[in-house]
Parts: C-alpha cells; sequence; structure tokens
C-alpha cells in the first residue's frame, strides 16, 4: 500500500511540475477528463489523463479513482458481497498524426484494490490487492479539445495470470 501511494504522489507531483501558469503555452486535447466503464478500474472509474509535452500526443499517464463490487472471502467457504475502492495509474504513449482527431493508446500500470477480493478468480491469500494492467485503445480526441471518447483492450495481469478485459469511456478534452 506504500508503494501505491508513493507511485499515486509522484504522479500527482509531476503533473504540478510539468503545469504551466494560464494560457500561455497551452496545447488543447492535452488533458482529458473521462468515466471509464471496464478497463483498469476493473468496473467504474472516472480519470484524468495528461501528456507529459506540449502535444496531444506523445507520453503521458493517467490516474483515478472507482470502485468494483466482489466477493470477499469470509473463510470456510462463506462468501460476502462488498464494493471497494480501486485506484488505477497508468504510463501511456498516444500514436497518431497531429491534424487527425484518430489515435491508438498503448500503457502499461497498476490498481490498487482496497481490499482483497475475487476478481475475476484472482484471489490468492498469498498476493497483494495490486493488479497489472495494460491499454490497448483506439482514441478519437478532437484536435482543439472538447467531447472525447475511448474503446479498447484493457488485460488484468496477476497470479501469473492474463484476464481479458475490455473498456468504454466517455469524456471532455481540453
Amino acid at each position: 500500500m506504500k508503494r501505491c501511494l508513493i507511485f499515486s504522489l509522484a504522479i500527482i507531483t509531476s503533473s504540478v511540475l510539468f503545469a504551466q501558469p494560464g494560457n500561455v503555452g497551452k496545447v488543447p486535447g492535452r488533458t482529458q477528463f473521462y468515466a471509464e466503464l471496464g478497463g483498469p478500474g476493473i468496473l467504474f472509474s472516472a480519470n484524468i489523463d495528461t501528456r507529459f509535452a506540449k502535444s496531444s500526443l506523445g507520453w503521458g499517464g493517467r490516474i483515478g479513482l472507482g470502485f468494483v463490487t466482489a466477493d470477499e472471502d469470509l473463510g470456510n467457504y462463506n462468501y460476502e458481497l462488498r464494493s471497494v475502492v480501486t485506484v488505477p495509474a497508468q504510463v501511456n504513449y498516444i500514436f497518431g498524426k497531429g491534424d487527425s482527431p484518430h489515435t491508438f493508446e498503448v500503457g502499461a500500470g497498476i490498481t490498487y484494490v482496497g481490499r482483497k477480493l475475487d476478481i475475476f478468480n484472482f484471489y490468492d491469500d498469498k498476493t497483494s490487492n495490486v493488479f497489472g494492467t495494460a491499454s490497448f485503445m483506439y482514441r478519437r480526441q478532437p484536435i482543439k479539445g472538447g467531447f472525447t471518447w475511448r474503446i479498447g483492450f484493457t488485460p488484468l495481469i496477476a497470479n501469473g495470470y492474463i484476464q481479458p478485459s475490455g473498456g468504454v469511456s466517455v469524456g471532455y478534452s481540453f
């Protein structure tokens, strides 16, 4: 859990360090806020995604806050349905042409789950509450900002297994 908190603070601090005061050097479409169903947030998450350079393409990162509902093992084959908080964080790269709204995202990161739950049959007493994540997504992001959406393949990785999954999100690019 300490590693997750340190990683989250590093991402937040780095985004503040790259920030520009006012509109000086502002690049439209560089930052996005979106709601996602599925994806690295597992069930639902709200995310912010930004580029590290003054461009809407290239290296960037995302961090979010979400929730998931799954079974908690109470012992003696007793399970109870629980909802817990998830914190997805990823580093990603966006490919595309500078004059086109059609882009492709490739990313990798982690998702912290607030409590050990039986998510996609990944429950194991010896593992932590952290899942590895990846994303391979088509993005439709307007060049000058505005309504944006994404859809793609977002596998979860845990206990030596890869669980195929998908994600769809809608949001606003500014």
